[in-house]
């Protein structure tokens, strides 16, 4: 099957350690709009390697945890208890609920282009386990075999750091309204049934850009991955791996996962959802 990728709280003090700042940076990014800040949720700090202005594949270095930080304290046994509970009822819910409109989008696909609907994508689970994971095809059939064909030599330098290119010319007419609505992702609560993914956690992604992570590549793959997350449910495209801004977006997660945090990033997605994003 042909892959195809979709996947902080503290004021910082000014002479604190930039990756530390860059951890414990806003939960929310404020809108141009707004005149004032939420004291517990500060703007984003600039990116961890200023001097470079990128963090070179495999170079970043996450800042120790830091157990006095106004963040979410991580959860328990019973957090972990009620979060499988969780990915089980709401996963068999929305397989039930939603198989009709997998079934007419997946006619919808064969239709607008050439090519199976479903596909799996090879991945690395908890514990650096391969996984795979299903998805509703949104891209020409050849997209990951030859993207040179498709896209210009800027576009192809971004996707192979990044995995995701803007206005992707891959991306068919059909796939769009399917990633703009978050459709192409459903197949995937069969995957946290079977235990592989949780409805909440770290994007799963392949093993050479689990190496993106530096230091921090077995702390995250401690963590199963999911369906969305913090870095998923907020600024996602905006916050890269050059930058080192997803990084910190998904090692926050980890260090911070409990019944909160969670429902703070199911209303996010939620949001997300509606507005396209």
């Amino acid at each position: 099957m042909l892959e195809e990728n979709v996947l902080d709280n503290t004021e910082c003090e000014t002479d604190a350690p930039v990756g530390t700042a860059l951890i414990y940076q806003a939960m929310d990014r404020q809108e141009p709009s707004q005149t004032h800040v939420a004291k517990e949720f500060p703007p984003p700090v600039e990116n961890p390697a200023p001097a470079q202005r990128f963090v070179a594949p495999g170079s970043y270095r996450a800042p120790a945890a830091d157990p006095k930080a106004a963040a979410p304290k991580k959860g328990g046994p019973a957090y972990f208890a009620f979060k499988r509970a969780f990915d089980i009822v709401f996963s068999a819910a929305v397989c039930a609920v939603l198989a009709v409109p997998v079934v007419a989008a997946c006619v919808a696909i064969e239709i607008d282009s050439p090519g199976k609907p479903f596909f799996r994508q090879k991945r690395v689970g908890k514990g650096g386990k391969p996984i795979y994971i299903f998805k509703l095809r949104t891209m020409v059939s050849d997209a990951h075999e030859h993207p040179e064909k498709y896209m210009t030599p800027d576009q192809l330098a971004q996707w192979q750091r990044e995995q995701k290119v803007d206005d992707d010319p891959r991306i068919t007419r059909v796939g769009r309204f399917l990633r703009r609505t978050s459709l192409d992702e459903l197949p995937q609560f069969i995957n946290v049934l079977s235990g592989d993914l949780s409805v909440i956690g770290p994007r799963p992604v392949t093993l050479e850009e689990t190496y993106e992570y530096g230091d921090a590549r077995d702390e995250v793959l401690a963590c199963k991955p999911g369906i969305t997350g913090w870095w998923a449910a907020t600024d996602r495209n905006e916050s890269t791996w050059r930058s080192g801004q997803r990084q910190a977006r998904e090692l926050f997660y980890v260090r911070h996962q409990s019944l909160g945090l969670d429902t703070r990033v199911f209303v996010k997605t939620f949001k997300a959802m509606r507005r396209g994003k």
